[in-house]
């Protein structure tokens, strides 16, 4: 029994065929919210246009991209004038665009803005909350799914930076309905039971919606009131979220997360590798200046003869003391010279002296007479010569 089949490039191509034989598809205007938004370096984007059910890809090749006055993004919506086909290779049909106007901020987008600046006035991303990160913890404890490449990539940096890091992970779904209040719970098990030094709050990129978990306000305040300090490694380096702007620390990917939260022993081997050096030459240098100031004073004359620094002294005594000498000799000379010559005055001018050259005192009742009307006759005198004394009377 033989069977009509044909290949899946034949099934694909004919189905293409149908497509371009629809006029209305191929000039359609389409609306919806842009989500997935990614801007290749050849100049063509590539994105999903959404509404609440439903969703298709789309594609805008660089011709008509340059002619854009706005630079589309998630959560924007827009209108969307293009062709309905199928990309033969992969089975898909997709909107290749041909223009693109702007019609609104989509809702996500409008509540995401609208709570970042709530939380911001109340000071939830203010510097002065930022919790420090310990710079070497020894327990990580992740909050991210169980599977896939985040926790994977979590453990492998943090083991190859650190062998002794211990990483304990609290499985949490990153998306979805409920996802914000089990990342809550998370948060307060981890802080209430201390199970960490520090937490990383970890997931892969992905649309607006299935990152906004991380936009909730609950998981905002359950990470601004946490007691241990929290790094966000939520989406790709251009992703951000509100808790990236509440966390202690935003890394832009779950790897470097890890690299932030464990420091890297062979750096940190090096650098005390580094200190020792820096140490011992410091050392070594204050040893050899200790030895040269040594050298310098062995070498002074103080330590080679000690006696000539008191014998000098001693020759400046004796020195002073002949000097004092000389100094009193020619002071008692002087006053001799002096003595004498108020001696020689003195003398010149004592009565013995006129007695010797045979004049003499005459006293009578122990007053000198300087005149004869004082005396009569019969009046006992006492004469005094230069050798001696005599009585006499006066006749």
């Amino acid at each position: 029994m033989e069977y009509n089949a044909i290949t899946v490039s034949k099934l694909n191509a004919y189905i293409k065929e149908r497509f371009e034989e629809d006029e209305f598809l191929n000039n359609v205007l389409v609306k919806g919210e842009i989500s997935n938004f990614k801007h290749h370096y050849t100049g063509h984007m590539y994105f999903t246009l959404k509404d609440e059910n439903s969703l298709i890809k789309c594609v805008m090749f660089k011709g008509y991209t340059d002619k854009l006055n706005f630079i589309p993004k998630d959560g924007m919506k827009v209108i969307i004038l293009g062709t309905v086909s199928v990309f033969e290779r992969d089975g898909v049909y997709q909107i290749y665009a041909k223009g693109m106007k702007q019609e609104g901020i989509g809702d996500l987008h409008a509540k995401y803005e609208e709570l970042k600046a709530k939380l911001e006035k109340e000071g939830l991303f203010s510097k002065a909350h930022k919790k420090k990160i310990p710079f070497m913890p020894k327990c990580i404890g992740v909050l991210t799914s169980n599977t896939g490449a985040v926790i994977r990539d979590i453990i492998n940096v943090s083991t190859r930076r650190n062998p002794n890091v211990y990483i304990k992970l609290l499985p949490v779904p990153v998306q979805g309905t409920g996802a914000s209040q089990k990342i809550v719970k998370a948060i307060q098990t981890m802080n209430e039971q201390k199970l960490a030094d520090v937490i990383i709050i970890a997931r892969g990129g992905g649309s607006l919606e299935d990152l906004w978990p991380f936009n909730e306000e609950i998981v905002a305040r359950a990470i601004y009131e946490s007691k241990l300090p929290i790094i966000s490694a939520v989406g790709h380096e251009t992703d951000f979220t509100i808790a990236d702007f509440v966390s202690d620390l935003r890394a832009p990917t779950p790897s470097a997360a890890a690299e932030l939260a464990v420091p890297s022993i062979e750096d940190i081997e090096q650098k005390l590798l580094t200190y020792k050096n820096r140490y011992k030459n410091s050392l070594l240098k204050k040893l050899e200046l200790i030895n040269l100031r040594y050298q310098k004073c062995m070498a002074s004359k103080v330590f080679k003869d000690p006696m000539q620094r008191i014998n000098e002294q001693y020759m400046i005594l004796d020195k002073i003391a002949k000097n004092l000498e000389y100094k009193i000799q020619s002071k008692l000379k002087d006053e001799r010279t002096k003595m004498i010559k108020k001696v020689a005055k003195l003398d010149a001018l004592s009565p013995l002296k006129t007695l010797t050259r045979g004049y003499t005192v005459t006293e009578h009742k122990g007053k000198v007479i300087n005149s004869s009307k004082t005396l009569k006759a019969g009046d006992e005198i006492e004469l005094t010569f230069s050798d001696g004394k005599n009585n006499a009377k006066i006749i």
